[in-house]
């Protein structure tokens, strides 16, 4: 437990940050999920939408730190690879 007032403000603006920051993880979470739900509905223009939708706030989350920039890179191939095979 934090004894001295500059602990127990840094306490409070960690908890404060890290349920930001779990939400702003959420929210790429569900564009993600977005989007392979469409891919696995066989909806290609629905898929590009979600798609297009999603890369903005997937490098988002990189510029915040949420995710490391490997990682954002990885999901986007991913989904444009997994959109491309569906022809």
């Amino acid at each position: 437990m934090a004894n001295s007032d500059q602990a127990r403000k840094r306490a409070r603006q960690a908890e404060k940050r890290r349920q930001h920051n779990a939400s702003q993880r959420s929210t790429l979470r569900t564009f993600i999920k977005k989007v392979v739900k469409a891919i696995d509905g066989g909806d290609r223009d629905l898929a590009t939408e979600a798609y297009k939708s999603a890369v903005p706030r997937i490098d988002s989350a990189v510029g915040k730190g949420l995710i490391h920039a490997n990682k954002a890179a990885r999901h986007k191939s991913r989904l444009n690879a997994r959109i491309k095979a569906m022809a």
